[in-house]
Protein backbone atom coordinates (compact mmCIF):
# COMPACT_ATOMS: atom_id res chain seq x y z
CA UNK A 1 0.00 0.00 0.00
CA UNK A 2 2.87 2.36 0.81
CA UNK A 3 4.37 2.03 -2.66
CA UNK A 4 0.94 2.36 -4.29
CA UNK A 5 0.24 5.69 -2.57
CA UNK A 6 3.73 7.04 -3.31
CA UNK A 7 3.41 6.01 -6.96
CA UNK A 8 -0.08 7.50 -7.29
CA UNK A 9 1.02 10.87 -5.94
CA UNK A 10 4.21 10.89 -8.01
CA UNK A 11 2.30 10.09 -11.20
CA UNK A 12 -0.24 12.85 -10.64
CA UNK A 13 2.11 15.46 -9.25
CA UNK A 14 5.71 15.18 -10.40
CA UNK A 15 7.89 17.85 -8.81
CA UNK A 16 11.03 19.37 -10.27
CA UNK A 17 14.29 18.41 -8.61
CA UNK A 18 13.10 14.93 -7.65
CA UNK A 19 16.28 13.44 -9.10
CA UNK A 20 18.58 16.25 -7.95
CA UNK A 21 21.94 15.05 -6.67
CA UNK A 22 23.90 17.17 -4.22
CA UNK A 23 27.52 17.01 -3.02
CA UNK A 24 28.47 15.75 0.43
CA UNK A 25 31.16 17.40 2.50
CA UNK A 26 33.01 14.10 2.90
CA UNK A 27 32.99 13.53 -0.87
CA UNK A 28 30.62 12.03 -3.38
CA UNK A 29 27.01 12.91 -4.03
CA UNK A 30 23.56 11.72 -2.99
CA UNK A 31 19.98 12.30 -4.04
CA UNK A 32 18.62 15.39 -2.31
CA UNK A 33 15.99 14.76 0.37
CA UNK A 34 13.86 17.90 0.55
CA UNK A 35 12.16 18.49 3.90
CA UNK A 36 11.77 22.23 3.43
CA UNK A 37 8.46 22.33 1.56
CA UNK A 38 6.96 24.65 4.18
CA UNK A 39 9.45 27.37 3.20
CA UNK A 40 9.20 26.98 -0.59
CA UNK A 41 7.95 24.02 -2.57
CA UNK A 42 9.48 22.94 -5.88
CA UNK A 43 7.47 23.47 -9.06
CA UNK A 44 5.07 20.83 -10.29
CA UNK A 45 5.71 19.46 -13.77
CA UNK A 46 2.30 20.82 -14.82
CA UNK A 47 3.38 24.29 -13.67
CA UNK A 48 6.64 24.38 -15.61
CA UNK A 49 4.78 23.01 -18.67
CA UNK A 50 2.25 25.85 -18.43
CA UNK A 51 5.05 28.43 -18.20
CA UNK A 52 6.84 26.95 -21.22
CA UNK A 53 3.58 26.98 -23.18
CA UNK A 54 2.81 30.62 -22.32
CA UNK A 55 6.29 32.14 -22.64
CA UNK A 56 6.22 32.59 -26.45
CA UNK A 57 2.93 34.48 -26.08
CA UNK A 58 3.98 36.64 -23.12
CA UNK A 59 2.90 40.27 -23.59
CA UNK A 60 1.33 43.15 -21.71
CA UNK A 61 -2.25 42.42 -20.70
CA UNK A 62 -5.70 44.06 -20.82
CA UNK A 63 -5.24 46.87 -23.32
CA UNK A 64 -3.25 45.31 -26.16
CA UNK A 65 -4.88 44.44 -29.49
CA UNK A 66 -2.01 42.17 -30.56
CA UNK A 67 -2.59 38.42 -30.63
CA UNK A 68 0.05 37.71 -27.96
CA UNK A 69 -1.47 40.35 -25.70
CA UNK A 70 -4.90 38.80 -26.13
CA UNK A 71 -3.53 35.35 -25.26
CA UNK A 72 -1.73 36.69 -22.16
CA UNK A 73 -4.85 38.55 -21.05
CA UNK A 74 -7.00 35.46 -21.47
CA UNK A 75 -4.55 33.33 -19.44
CA UNK A 76 -4.26 35.95 -16.71
CA UNK A 77 -8.00 36.38 -16.25
CA UNK A 78 -8.67 32.64 -16.59
CA UNK A 79 -6.26 32.11 -13.69
CA UNK A 80 -8.79 33.83 -11.41
CA UNK A 81 -11.31 31.15 -12.32
CA UNK A 82 -8.85 28.38 -11.48
CA UNK A 83 -8.20 29.89 -8.05
CA UNK A 84 -11.94 30.41 -7.49
CA UNK A 85 -12.64 26.75 -8.24
CA UNK A 86 -9.69 25.56 -6.16
CA UNK A 87 -11.08 27.39 -3.11
CA UNK A 88 -14.78 27.02 -3.95
CA UNK A 89 -15.13 30.77 -3.46
CA UNK A 90 -18.54 32.41 -3.09
CA UNK A 91 -20.09 34.62 -5.76
CA UNK A 92 -19.29 37.85 -3.88
CA UNK A 93 -15.63 36.93 -3.34
CA UNK A 94 -12.97 38.18 -5.74
CA UNK A 95 -9.44 36.98 -6.52
CA UNK A 96 -6.71 39.61 -6.29
CA UNK A 97 -3.25 38.58 -7.49
CA UNK A 98 -0.37 39.68 -5.27
CA UNK A 99 3.31 38.85 -4.83
CA UNK A 100 2.90 36.42 -1.91
CA UNK A 101 0.98 35.84 1.32
CA UNK A 102 2.71 38.74 3.07
CA UNK A 103 1.68 41.07 0.28
CA UNK A 104 -1.90 39.79 0.44
CA UNK A 105 -2.18 40.34 4.18
CA UNK A 106 -0.72 43.83 3.98
CA UNK A 107 -3.20 44.63 1.21
CA UNK A 108 -6.14 43.47 3.34
CA UNK A 109 -4.80 45.36 6.36
CA UNK A 110 -5.16 48.56 4.34
CA UNK A 111 -8.84 47.73 3.73
CA UNK A 112 -10.05 46.63 7.19
CA UNK A 113 -12.39 49.29 8.68
CA UNK A 114 -11.57 48.61 12.33
CA UNK A 115 -9.53 46.60 14.82
CA UNK A 116 -8.15 43.13 14.15
CA UNK A 117 -7.85 40.29 16.68
CA UNK A 118 -4.88 37.92 16.20
CA UNK A 119 -3.20 35.08 18.07
CA UNK A 120 0.38 35.25 19.30
CA UNK A 121 1.24 32.06 17.37
CA UNK A 122 1.06 33.73 13.97
CA UNK A 123 3.75 34.02 11.33
CA UNK A 124 5.01 37.61 11.28
CA UNK A 125 3.14 38.13 7.98
CA UNK A 126 -0.15 37.63 9.85
CA UNK A 127 0.96 39.49 12.97
CA UNK A 128 2.72 42.69 11.94
CA UNK A 129 0.38 44.26 9.32
CA UNK A 130 -2.70 44.71 11.53
CA UNK A 131 -1.53 47.71 13.57
CA UNK A 132 -2.94 50.36 11.18
CA UNK A 133 -6.43 50.33 12.74
CA UNK A 134 -5.49 48.55 15.96
CA UNK A 135 -4.25 45.05 16.71
CA UNK A 136 -5.48 43.07 19.73
CA UNK A 137 -3.42 40.00 20.57
CA UNK A 138 -4.86 36.85 22.15
CA UNK A 139 -2.30 34.60 23.82
CA UNK A 140 -2.77 30.97 22.88
CA UNK A 141 -3.44 28.55 25.72
CA UNK A 142 -2.10 25.00 26.15
CA UNK A 143 -5.20 23.56 24.48
CA UNK A 144 -7.19 24.43 21.39
CA UNK A 145 -10.39 24.56 23.42
CA UNK A 146 -9.06 27.15 25.86
CA UNK A 147 -7.54 29.12 22.99
CA UNK A 148 -10.95 29.26 21.30
CA UNK A 149 -12.54 30.41 24.57
CA UNK A 150 -9.98 33.21 24.80
CA UNK A 151 -10.78 34.29 21.25
CA UNK A 152 -14.49 34.36 22.12
CA UNK A 153 -13.75 36.44 25.20
CA UNK A 154 -11.72 38.96 23.23
CA UNK A 155 -14.28 39.29 20.44
CA UNK A 156 -17.07 39.71 22.99
CA UNK A 157 -15.16 42.28 25.08
CA UNK A 158 -15.53 45.00 22.43
CA UNK A 159 -16.26 45.10 18.71
CA UNK A 160 -13.60 44.04 16.20
CA UNK A 161 -13.76 44.14 12.43
CA UNK A 162 -11.63 41.07 11.75
CA UNK A 163 -10.32 37.87 13.30
CA UNK A 164 -7.05 36.91 11.56
CA UNK A 165 -5.81 33.37 12.17
CA UNK A 166 -3.43 30.85 10.67
CA UNK A 167 -4.92 27.91 8.83
CA UNK A 168 -2.04 25.67 9.90
CA UNK A 169 0.89 26.72 12.07
CA UNK A 170 4.01 27.27 9.99
CA UNK A 171 6.05 25.97 12.95
CA UNK A 172 4.20 22.80 14.00
CA UNK A 173 1.57 22.26 11.30
CA UNK A 174 -1.27 22.19 13.85
CA UNK A 175 -4.65 23.17 12.40
CA UNK A 176 -7.27 25.33 14.09
CA UNK A 177 -11.05 24.60 13.81
CA UNK A 178 -11.64 27.16 11.08
CA UNK A 179 -15.36 26.61 10.46
CA UNK A 180 -16.02 26.97 14.18
CA UNK A 181 -13.93 30.14 14.37
CA UNK A 182 -15.74 31.57 11.33
CA UNK A 183 -19.08 31.00 13.05
CA UNK A 184 -17.81 32.60 16.26
CA UNK A 185 -16.42 35.62 14.42
CA UNK A 186 -19.70 36.17 12.57
CA UNK A 187 -21.76 35.82 15.74
CA UNK A 188 -19.58 38.53 17.29
CA UNK A 189 -20.00 40.85 14.31
CA UNK A 190 -16.51 40.28 12.87
CA UNK A 191 -15.17 38.72 9.71
CA UNK A 192 -12.44 36.09 9.51
CA UNK A 193 -9.20 36.01 7.54
CA UNK A 194 -7.24 32.78 7.18
CA UNK A 195 -3.53 32.75 6.40
CA UNK A 196 -3.56 29.55 4.34
CA UNK A 197 0.08 29.59 3.25
CA UNK A 198 0.65 26.25 5.00
CA UNK A 199 -2.90 24.90 4.78
CA UNK A 200 -3.66 25.26 1.07
CA UNK A 201 -0.91 22.86 -0.14
CA UNK A 202 -2.23 20.12 2.17
CA UNK A 203 -6.00 20.45 2.57
CA UNK A 204 -9.02 21.07 0.39
CA UNK A 205 -10.63 24.36 1.42
CA UNK A 206 -14.19 25.44 0.60
CA UNK A 207 -14.79 29.11 1.32
CA UNK A 208 -18.53 28.58 0.77
CA UNK A 209 -18.84 25.75 3.28
CA UNK A 210 -16.39 27.06 5.88
CA UNK A 211 -17.71 30.62 6.03
CA UNK A 212 -14.20 32.06 5.63
CA UNK A 213 -14.45 35.67 4.45
CA UNK A 214 -10.84 36.24 3.33
CA UNK A 215 -8.02 33.83 2.55
CA UNK A 216 -4.42 34.34 1.42
CA UNK A 217 -1.72 31.99 0.17
CA UNK A 218 1.50 32.00 -1.85
CA UNK A 219 2.29 30.29 -5.12
CA UNK A 220 5.81 29.45 -3.95
CA UNK A 221 4.38 27.22 -1.22
CA UNK A 222 1.81 25.71 -3.60
CA UNK A 223 4.32 24.26 -6.10
CA UNK A 224 4.27 27.41 -8.27
CA UNK A 225 7.42 29.36 -7.35
CA UNK A 226 7.03 32.16 -9.89
CA UNK A 227 6.38 35.18 -7.67
CA UNK A 228 2.60 35.26 -7.34
CA UNK A 229 0.17 35.00 -4.44
CA UNK A 230 -3.53 35.63 -3.95
CA UNK A 231 -5.97 37.36 -1.67
CA UNK A 232 -9.49 36.01 -2.08
CA UNK A 233 -12.37 37.61 -0.26
CA UNK A 234 -15.51 39.68 0.03
CA UNK A 235 -15.70 42.48 -2.48
CA UNK A 236 -17.16 45.29 -0.36
CA UNK A 237 -14.08 46.07 1.78
CA UNK A 238 -11.83 45.78 -1.25
CA UNK A 239 -14.01 48.11 -3.31
CA UNK A 240 -14.31 50.72 -0.54
CA UNK A 241 -10.61 50.93 0.32
CA UNK A 242 -7.99 53.15 -1.25
CA UNK A 243 -6.04 51.30 -3.97
CA UNK A 244 -3.14 49.29 -2.58
CA UNK A 245 -0.91 50.86 -5.25
CA UNK A 246 -1.77 53.97 -7.24
CA UNK A 247 -1.05 53.59 -10.93
CA UNK A 248 -2.09 52.33 -14.32
CA UNK A 249 -4.54 49.47 -14.45
CA UNK A 250 -6.26 50.45 -11.20
CA UNK A 251 -8.29 53.27 -12.72
CA UNK A 252 -11.29 53.88 -14.94
CA UNK A 253 -10.34 57.45 -15.77
CA UNK A 254 -7.82 60.08 -14.61
CA UNK A 255 -8.03 63.84 -14.73
CA UNK A 256 -5.74 66.53 -13.42
CA UNK A 257 -7.86 66.98 -10.29
CA UNK A 258 -9.90 63.78 -10.04
CA UNK A 259 -9.44 60.02 -10.39
CA UNK A 260 -12.10 57.35 -10.80
CA UNK A 261 -10.75 54.08 -9.45
CA UNK A 262 -11.74 50.68 -10.80
CA UNK A 263 -13.44 48.15 -8.51
CA UNK A 264 -11.61 45.10 -7.17
CA UNK A 265 -9.68 43.16 -8.26
CA UNK A 266 -8.20 45.68 -10.71
CA UNK A 267 -8.34 48.38 -8.01
CA UNK A 268 -5.49 46.65 -6.17
CA UNK A 269 -3.46 45.39 -9.14
CA UNK A 270 -1.85 48.57 -10.48
CA UNK A 271 1.10 48.24 -12.82
CA UNK A 272 2.07 45.39 -15.12
CA UNK A 273 0.96 42.20 -13.38
CA UNK A 274 2.90 38.98 -13.01
CA UNK A 275 1.14 37.15 -15.82
CA UNK A 276 3.45 34.13 -15.72
CA UNK A 277 3.17 33.88 -11.95
CA UNK A 278 -0.64 33.94 -12.08
CA UNK A 279 -0.65 31.29 -14.82
CA UNK A 280 1.72 29.13 -12.80
CA UNK A 281 -0.41 29.44 -9.69
CA UNK A 282 -3.51 28.52 -11.69
CA UNK A 283 -1.76 25.44 -13.08
CA UNK A 284 -0.86 24.35 -9.54
CA UNK A 285 -4.45 24.80 -8.39
CA UNK A 286 -5.70 22.72 -11.32
CA UNK A 287 -3.12 19.98 -10.70
CA UNK A 288 -3.97 19.73 -7.00
CA UNK A 289 -7.70 19.65 -7.75
CA UNK A 290 -7.05 16.67 -10.04
CA UNK A 291 -5.52 14.60 -7.24
CA UNK A 292 -7.99 12.46 -5.34
CA UNK A 293 -8.40 14.06 -1.91
CA UNK A 294 -8.32 10.69 -0.11
CA UNK A 295 -5.11 9.66 -1.89
CA UNK A 296 -3.46 12.95 -1.02
CA UNK A 297 -4.56 12.72 2.63
CA UNK A 298 -3.38 9.11 2.93
CA UNK A 299 0.02 9.99 1.47
CA UNK A 300 0.52 12.86 3.89
CA UNK A 301 -0.85 11.20 7.04
CA UNK A 302 1.19 8.06 6.53
CA UNK A 303 4.44 9.93 5.99
CA UNK A 304 3.79 12.48 8.74
CA UNK A 305 2.98 9.76 11.27
CA UNK A 306 6.10 7.84 10.24
CA UNK A 307 8.22 10.98 10.60
CA UNK A 308 6.89 12.04 14.00
CA UNK A 309 6.95 8.57 15.54
CA UNK A 310 10.46 7.94 14.21
CA UNK A 311 11.83 11.20 15.59
CA UNK A 312 10.04 10.77 18.92
CA UNK A 313 11.66 7.36 19.37
CA UNK A 314 15.17 8.85 19.32
CA UNK A 315 16.59 9.64 22.76
CA UNK A 316 17.05 13.36 23.25
CA UNK A 317 14.79 14.39 20.37
CA UNK A 318 11.75 16.40 21.43
CA UNK A 319 8.81 17.19 19.18
CA UNK A 320 7.39 20.70 19.46
CA UNK A 321 3.65 21.22 19.94
CA UNK A 322 1.47 24.25 20.65
CA UNK A 323 -1.58 22.41 21.98
CA UNK A 324 -2.06 19.13 23.82
CA UNK A 325 -5.43 18.46 22.19
CA UNK A 326 -4.64 19.13 18.53
CA UNK A 327 -7.00 17.08 16.38
CA UNK A 328 -5.37 17.76 13.03
CA UNK A 329 -1.91 18.58 11.74
CA UNK A 330 -0.47 19.02 8.25
CA UNK A 331 2.83 17.45 7.20
CA UNK A 332 5.16 19.51 9.38
CA UNK A 333 7.22 18.32 12.34
CA UNK A 334 9.17 20.72 14.54
CA UNK A 335 11.75 19.28 16.91
CA UNK A 336 14.88 19.89 18.95
CA UNK A 337 17.90 17.67 19.65
CA UNK A 338 19.40 17.82 23.13
CA UNK A 339 22.98 19.05 23.18
CA UNK A 340 22.89 20.58 19.69
CA UNK A 341 21.85 23.98 18.42
CA UNK A 342 19.25 23.71 15.64
CA UNK A 343 21.56 25.36 13.11
CA UNK A 344 24.28 22.83 13.88
CA UNK A 345 21.89 19.94 13.25
CA UNK A 346 20.63 21.48 10.00
CA UNK A 347 24.19 22.01 8.74
CA UNK A 348 25.09 18.41 9.62
CA UNK A 349 22.03 16.99 7.83
CA UNK A 350 22.83 18.99 4.71
CA UNK A 351 26.58 18.51 4.62
CA UNK A 352 26.83 14.83 5.56
CA UNK A 353 23.49 13.42 4.39
CA UNK A 354 22.14 15.69 1.63
CA UNK A 355 18.98 16.43 3.62
CA UNK A 356 17.38 19.88 3.64
CA UNK A 357 15.46 21.08 6.72
CA UNK A 358 14.72 24.53 8.14
CA UNK A 359 16.09 25.85 11.43
CA UNK A 360 15.56 28.99 13.48
CA UNK A 361 12.47 30.79 14.73
CA UNK A 362 10.48 30.54 11.48
CA UNK A 363 9.25 34.16 11.47
CA UNK A 364 7.17 33.28 14.53
CA UNK A 365 9.20 34.83 17.34
CA UNK A 366 6.32 35.32 19.83
CA UNK A 367 5.35 31.66 19.49
CA UNK A 368 8.88 30.36 19.99
CA UNK A 369 9.27 32.63 23.03
CA UNK A 370 5.99 31.34 24.48
CA UNK A 371 7.24 27.78 23.99
CA UNK A 372 10.49 28.64 25.77
CA UNK A 373 12.63 28.01 22.69
CA UNK A 374 15.40 30.05 21.11
CA UNK A 375 15.00 27.99 17.96
CA UNK A 376 14.05 24.59 16.58
CA UNK A 377 14.25 22.41 13.49
CA UNK A 378 11.39 21.94 11.07
CA UNK A 379 10.93 19.05 8.68
CA UNK A 380 8.08 19.49 6.22
CA UNK A 381 6.81 17.00 3.68
CA UNK A 382 5.16 17.47 0.30
CA UNK A 383 4.06 15.68 -2.83
CA UNK A 384 7.60 14.62 -3.71
CA UNK A 385 8.36 13.12 -0.29
CA UNK A 386 8.70 9.33 -0.03
CA UNK A 387 8.94 6.86 2.83
CA UNK A 388 12.61 6.36 1.94
CA UNK A 389 13.20 10.09 2.44
CA UNK A 390 11.57 9.96 5.86
CA UNK A 391 13.66 6.98 6.89
CA UNK A 392 16.83 8.78 5.74
CA UNK A 393 16.05 11.76 7.94
CA UNK A 394 15.22 9.64 10.97
CA UNK A 395 18.37 7.58 10.47
CA UNK A 396 20.58 10.66 10.10
CA UNK A 397 19.23 12.23 13.31
CA UNK A 398 19.64 8.93 15.16
CA UNK A 399 23.24 8.71 13.94
CA UNK A 400 23.94 12.24 15.14
CA UNK A 401 22.62 11.41 18.62
CA UNK A 402 24.46 8.12 18.76
CA UNK A 403 27.88 9.10 17.34
CA UNK A 404 27.91 12.84 16.75
CA UNK A 405 28.90 14.51 13.47
CA UNK A 406 31.83 13.17 11.48
CA UNK A 407 32.90 16.66 10.36
CA UNK A 408 33.79 19.85 12.18
CA UNK A 409 31.28 22.71 12.24
CA UNK A 410 31.49 26.33 13.32
CA UNK A 411 28.98 29.17 13.65
CA UNK A 412 29.69 32.59 12.16
CA UNK A 413 27.13 35.31 12.85
CA UNK A 414 24.71 32.59 13.88
CA UNK A 415 25.10 30.58 10.68
CA UNK A 416 26.55 27.09 11.02
CA UNK A 417 28.85 25.69 8.32
CA UNK A 418 31.16 22.69 7.98
CA UNK A 419 34.84 23.45 8.48
CA UNK A 420 36.39 23.11 5.98
CA UNK A 421 33.60 23.55 3.41
CA UNK A 422 34.32 21.28 0.44
CA UNK A 423 31.09 21.73 -1.55
CA UNK A 424 30.68 24.12 -4.47
CA UNK A 425 27.73 26.50 -4.34
CA UNK A 426 27.18 27.38 -7.99
CA UNK A 427 24.91 25.58 -10.40
CA UNK A 428 27.61 25.29 -13.07
CA UNK A 429 29.67 23.20 -10.66
CA UNK A 430 26.80 21.06 -9.44
CA UNK A 431 26.26 17.68 -11.09
CA UNK A 432 24.17 17.88 -14.26
CA UNK A 433 23.42 21.58 -13.81
CA UNK A 434 23.20 24.41 -16.27
CA UNK A 435 26.08 26.94 -16.28
CA UNK A 436 24.55 29.74 -14.22
CA UNK A 437 26.48 31.19 -11.29
CA UNK A 438 24.50 31.92 -8.12
CA UNK A 439 25.92 33.92 -5.26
Amino acid sequence: MTAVIDTACAALAEVSGSELRVPLVQGGTTTYANFDYAASAPALAQVTARIEQLLPFYASVHRGAGYASRISTECYEAARGSVTRFLDAADDQVVVFTRNTTDSLNLLASCVPGETVVLDIEHHANFLPWTRHGRRVVRAADTVEETVRRIVGELCSRPAALLAVTGASNVTGEVLPLERLATIAHQCGARILVDAAQLAPHRRISLRESGIDYLAFSGHKLYAPFGAGVLVGCRDWLDAAEPYLAGGGAVRSVGVETTEWAPAPQRHEAGSPNVLGAAALAAACEALCAIDADTLAAHEHRLADRLRSGLAAIAGVRLVHIWSDSADCVGIAAFTVDGFEPGHVAAYLSAEHGIGVRDGRFCAHPLLAALGLDGALRASIGLGTTAADVDRLIGAVAELVRRGPSWNYAATNGLWNPTPETRAFSTDQAEGAAPCLVG
